[in-house]
């Protein structure tokens, strides 16, 4: 139907909207779709993000950049930002023709195209974010070796400050066994790395009657996996049992932890309304730092909270200094509309905000050059990414990551491209393009 029509995607946000971009683009390419970068395409495609007013700002701007790049195309939005406030595309950006809502951005969502012929007024494909309730699969690789497979969807914990179970609903999943085959299917084409996403994935189960540590068991069975990475896990979520499974007993998932804390202060944390406090998240770092001594461990932070004083922040500073963590990942808080925070006093001046987070930076950086300080010398599994062509064709170097997420490059060799090699870090750290990275010669 669509054999001659080409389609440019643009994704804002997360891991997770990446993977669905990507599962989109899969759908879009069997019904005839071909891909461009920009420029004259017949349908552009944009999936947003909402999770600060930054967020919203940036997705308006590159939907109007889009726009002028593509005259006469059609235009889809999608995402958490169509889900939450379409009448704001609507009244800001002019020249949207559909926009479609999180239940209905599976499958079906090639449905509502038509022969691409632009409309008087935008159509809004949507509904309420309670009734939500369908779980919309998506297993993609990225533009490298990973695999991002989705495994839990939507959040029930309504922190006061996020928008996510109003995006993306309440929390819901798959069947393990899906998730297996889908895995195995990574496996037969080649992939050895799948991240596991998702809104809250340690939530996993609450539509099927399983749980997280028997999803993580079941898929470390899958022959020809080389390695999985948690992606994002809450603390109170991270049980110790499953620390000491990775630990001592499974086979692929790699000492790598991404926990968010959000603030080092048990009373901001009390206005978040977080299910833990500070006592908690130290006994769980110290346990992955027991168990897993050179696990990659990072933090989600968040700088000018409502109700965050100065003396709290300085507490939270203090509190995320003395952890033995590897990064921290800060953002600043951001006003957003229908959230319980917007009832918090005080609040805090934007300057001051950028300032924490800008402190907040600063130590991490510091963490993070310790850490892969600490890592010289030691003996690590590296999974090697394809290099693409630099300019006037110049070889890159190659670029991979140990089983504890440090970043190495050293000479391209294309026959090693998606391979796994064990080799020593007798190197130096240097910047890349990228960031931090041990440069082995």
């Amino acid at each position: 139907m669509y054999t001659d029509k080409t389609v440019a995607y643009y994704t804002l946000g997360c891991r997770l909207n990446f993977a669905e971009s990507s599962t989109l683009a899969y759908r879009l390419q069997q019904m005839g779709f071909t891909r461009v970068k920009t420029g004259g395409s017949d349908l552009v495609v944009v999936n947003t993000c909402a999770v600060t007013e930054q967020a919203t700002a940036k997705c308006r701007q590159q939907i109007r950049k889009l726009i002028r790049e593509n005259p006469g195309a059609f235009v889809m939005v999608t995402g958490c930002y169509a889900q939450i406030d379409p009448q704001a595309l609507i009244s800001q950006v002019e020249g949207i023709d559909l926009i479609v809502g999180t239940e209905y951005k599976g499958e079906d969502i090639t449905s509502y195209l038509g022969d691409l012929s632009k409309n008087s007024e935008p159509k809004v494909i949507s509904t309420r974010f309670q009734e939500i309730h369908t779980f919309h699969a998506s297993c993609s690789a990225d533009d490298r070796t990973r695999h991002f497979l989705k495994v839990q969807d939507g959040c029930d914990y309504f922190c006061t400050y996020c928008t996510i179970p109003m995006a993306r609903g309440r929390s819901r999943n798959p069947h393990i066994a899906d998730l297996v085959a889908s895995a195995g299917n990574v496996a037969q084409h080649g992939g050895k790395e799948i991240v596991l996403t998702g809104v809250n994935i340690g939530d996993f189960g609450r539509s099927t009657g399983e749980d997280f540590f028997s999803l993580c068991r079941a898929l470390d069975d899958v022959e020809g996996i080389e390695r999985y990475r948690i992606g994002s896990i809450e603390p109170n979520l991270l049980t110790d049992e499953l620390l000491h499974w990775i630990a001592n007993e499974s086979k692929r998932f790699a000492p790598h932890f991404h926990i968010p804390l959000q603030a080092g202060s048990d009373e901001v944390l009390r206005l978040m309304r977080r299910r833990y406090d500070t006592a908690l998240f130290r006994r769980k770092i110290e346990l992955v730092r027991q168990l897993l001594p050179d696990a990659f461990i990072g933090v989600d932070v968040m700088a000018g909270m409502r109700g965050e004083t100065p003396e709290l922040f300085e507490q939270s500073y203090s509190f995320l200094d003395s952890l033995p963590v590897s990064q921290l990942h800060p953002f600043t808080y951001s006003e957003r509309t229908g959230t319980r925070a917007l009832e918090i006093k005080p609040i805090v001046p934007m300057p001051e905000r950028h300032e924490r987070t800008a402190r907040l930076v600063e130590l991490s950086e510091r963490k993070l050059r310790d850490f892969y300080a600490s890592q010289l010398g030691s003996s690590r599994r590296v999974i090697w990414e394809e290099v693409t062509a630099g300019r006037k064709g110049r070889q890159q170097p190659m670029h991979g990551f140990t089983e504890n997420y440090i970043r190495i490059e050293t000479e391209c060799n294309p026959a090693l491209f998606n391979t796994c090699q064990t080799l020593t870090l007798d190197g130096s750290i240097g910047e890349s393009t990228q960031g931090l990275v041990i440069k082995i010669r």
